[in-house]
């Protein structure tokens, strides 16, 4: 499932972000989500959180619902 719409995630979910210094390459990072950082209800590129390790990034793919 991918991340773009707020509503499909909460926090405690383990999902894989695409952090802002890897947008060109792609890579994934796995994490528990801390936090929704989005206010809308939807965003094209994927709804921007905060993990439980510190990183921010854009949910790319929900891992556990």
């Amino acid at each position: 499932m991918s991340g773009t719409k707020r509503s499909d995630l909460k926090a405690g979910m383990t999902v894989l972000v695409v952090q802002k210094r890897h947008q060109n390459t792609g890579e994934l990072t796995e994490g528990v989500i801390s936090g929704i950082l989005t206010k809308s209800s939807t965003h094209p590129h994927g709804i921007k959180v905060k993990l439980e390790s510190g990183v921010v990034g854009r949910v790319k793919e929900i891992v556990t619902e």
